[in-house]
């Protein structure tokens, strides 16, 4: 900017010192700003005008009752079409041969002839009319005058008046003209009235169907949030799925569709509709578009569930209340009924409920168990809800490897005849053997004499894929993991899932979200149980379900991952599944693990004590009496099988293929002989403290 420097001076001589001198600076004004153009700022204000929120309103308004009035006339226009000729019939002609129900279309097709016949009787009735119409107003005309002359003459005799003759017929022709001159008057506002009154009908019509397109609907009319399901609104989500076949049928079926629902029941906390499809769309394609339907019925994915029930061309439609499904459960019974107790052969695990709102519960007698699920989606609460019921049947034995080590089965301490906790290599291997040990005890009950009653035995592996993936291998060269003939953690659940269940010898596993690396096929499907929560993928759904489940409308891959925690789809003979369907929705229980340890306190209180092994002993030097001692603890008498099986388990290597023989070998002599009590034979903890305490050192006994 160029500075303009002006000298001021108090006279006009020139100054004399630079004191003197006063500088001034003068800005140049801005150059004034150019004007807007007026079309410019019309376009703005037009623009900020036809964006104004109100503007929308307005227009939405306007489109809305404008159509309602035009499709009005449409509707009143159908109506009175298929009053005046057979569309109607041959409607529902078309839709019952859709359907495959031919007796039903014969039906309708007799109804469609009897209404052309009557329709022909009317017609030959007006050719004839014109003339009887005639007759009858000519005869009708003659007898009311006749009446009218009549009435006069009584009239006139009664008065003695000869003009009271004409009176009534002039009174009468007097009124004709009143309301001829009515009509006058009135005709032409009527004519004036009449149409607007006609749009007015229309546009009711228009209205109270909801002719609109959806966009121009009022905005609680548009959101239809926790809208009623109702035999309309499923017709016209099924019609909008983008099923070319589903739509024409729907379009000419002439009750609009509704022939194809069954009734629509209540069910918990939401309604289910069965769905008879037309010929052309398989149950597939509905089941496929899932999410479009669950939006068309204004609900959200996960509150919509498609199965498929026996009937041919059907699915069922589960759709809950809105939001009902983000609410939680009530308690588990566990936790509100202190004297509940269990019953492994008769009773059944209240596991929680189902999308209905009714008890869910799993019997577990000689089915083995598999539950899937991503990480942190409760798999683990839901297995210990299981166990947790179990261990109040106190002839119910546990082995159970947790290969988490997080502390979640640590309130098993004093059930469990084994608890190993940790997720390492050397916890696999710990494992590994105890479910060895438990594939010998198998074996020594198939020995058994036929017809020998055997206590259940629980072997549980919580995050099992740890176990089939572990890298490592024995001295034999032989992998703990995988899931080759040589894998010996495989191997040993294989055999358990092959034969246990005859000696009630169980198998339970739970594994995060399952491949064939991490859960091999062959012990995927060895489970009569299979449960799986939130996944991520359709195939993942498969292994872990099988694909009859799938297939049949299972869905876990489609559960929200940390929102529908706890909620599993489950295929199991052991629950009650609605006739037809292949798998049940469940939402568990959630037990937590003050109230787990609750429940185990209550279960060590019926039992005699157990004492529980943290680790699996190797092939060391063994002596027979300490160990007898130590598993049966605290307990003042155990039964000789039930000695035996402990040792087993304590260390299977040494005492696995044990029988009461070898038991009482070791016993005799000491003073701590088995003997019989309340008839069956057991062994005392008092006498075995005396024989440990009175026995030479040197003469203790090894097991070889």
């Amino acid at each position: 900017m160029t500075e303009n420097v002006v000298q001021l001076h108090k006279n006009t001589e020139p100054p004399t010192d630079e004191a003197s001198v006063t500088t001034l600076t003068v800005v140049p004004e801005a150059p004034p700003a150019r004007p807007v153009p007026l079309w410019v700022r019309s376009g703005r204000a037009v623009k900020t005008a036809a964006t104004h929120e109100r503007t929308k309103t307005v227009g939405r308004a306007v489109v809305r009752h404008g159509l309602y009035t035009f499709n009005g006339g449409r509707i009143v226009a159908r109506r009175a079409w298929d009053g005046r000729t057979g569309s109607r019939y041959e409607r529902m002609i078309r839709a019952a041969e859709a359907a495959g129900n031919n007796e039903l279309a014969e039906e309708w097709e007799e109804r469609l002839q009897r209404f052309r016949d009557a329709r022909h009787r009317r017609r030959m009735d007006l050719l004839h009319s014109p003339v009887e119409a005639a007759k009858g107003m000519a005869v009708g005309t003659g007898m009311g005058i006749g009446t009218l002359v009549a009435l006069g003459v009584v009239m006139a005799i009664n008065n003695g008046d000869v003009k009271d003759v004409i009176t009534p017929l002039a009174a009468t022709i007097d009124f004709i003209g009143l309301l001829i001159r009515i009509v006058q008057i009135v005709w032409g506002p009527a004519l004036t009235i009449g149409p607007f009154l006609a749009l007015l009908a229309l546009w009711a019509v228009g209205s109270k169907q909801q002719a609109a397109p959806q966009w121009a609907l009022p905005a609680n009319v548009r959101s239809g949030e926790g809208e009623p399901i109702t035999p309309s609104i499923v017709v016209k989500a099924l019609r909008d799925l983008g099923i070319p076949a589903m739509r024409n049928a729907i379009k000419e079926m002439g009750d609009a569709g509704a022939s194809m629902l069954g009734p629509i029941t209540i069910a918990g906390c939401g309604v289910e509709v069965d769905v008879t499809l037309p010929s052309g769309v398989s149950t597939n394609e509905v089941q496929q578009r899932r999410r479009k339907l669950a939006e068309n019925l204004t609900r959200h994915e996960h509150e919509v569930f498609i199965s498929i029930p026996t009937a041919a061309r059907t699915v069922r439609l589960w759709v809950a209340d809105s939001g009902a499904l983000d609410e939680p459960i009530g308690p588990s019974p566990l936790v509100t009924d202190e004297t509940m107790t269990a019953d492994y052969a008769k009773g059944k695990a209240p596991w929680g409920q189902d999308l209905r709102g009714d008890a869910a519960a799993l019997s577990l007698y000689q089915r083995h168990l598999l539950i899937t699920g991503l990480s942190n989606q409760g798999k683990t609460v839901a297995l210990r809800s299981l166990a947790l019921w179990l261990s109040l049947d106190k002839s119910v034995q546990f082995l159970m490897g947790d290969l988490k080590g997080v502390g979640d089965w640590a309130m098993f301490d004093g059930l469990a005849d084994t608890l190993i906790q940790g997720p390492t290599d050397e916890h696999v291997i710990q494992v590994t053997e105890m479910v060895e040990g438990a594939v010998d005890e198998m074996n020594r009950r198939l020995m058994a004499a036929p017809g020998t009653q055997f206590p259940p035995l629980i072997v549980l592996v919580g995050e099992a894929q740890v176990a089939f993936m572990c890298p490592l291998k024995d001295e034999d060269k032989r992998p703990y993991g995988g899931a080759k003939a040589n894998s010996r953690y495989f191997m040993a659940v294989r055999k358990i899932h092959n034969q246990g269940r005859a000696v009630n010898v169980l198998m339970w596993q739970g594994t995060q979200d399952p491949t064939n690396e991490n859960l091999p096929k062959m012990v995927r499907e060895g489970a009569h149980t299979r449960a799986s929560l939130a996944l991520g993928t359709e195939s993942q759904a498969r292994m872990a379900l099988g694909d009859k489940a799938v297939d049949g409308g299972a869905a876990p891959n489609l559960l929200r991952p940390g929102l529908d925690q706890g909620t599993l789809v489950l295929a199991s003979s052991g629950i009650d599944i609605p006739a037809g369907q292949s798998s049940i929705t469940v939402r568990t229980h959630y037990v937590d693990d003050d109230a787990a340890k609750a429940i185990t306190a209550r279960a060590r209180a019926l039992r005699d004590g157990v004492t529980t092994l943290h680790a699996i002993d190797r092939g060391e030097e063994r002596d027979p009496l300490a160990d007898i001692a130590s598993v049966v603890g605290d307990a003042s008498r155990v039964r000789t099988q039930e000695v035996i099986i402990r040792l087993a388990a304590l260390t299977p290597g040494a005492y696995g293929g044990w029988t009461f023989l070898d038991l009482k070998r070791v016993l005799d002599g000491t003073g701590a002989e088995p003997y019989k009590s309340d008839g069956v034979m057991v062994v005392a903890r008092d006498r075995l403290t005396r024989a440990l305490a009175n026995r030479d050192d040197e003469g203790s006994a090894s097991a070889s």
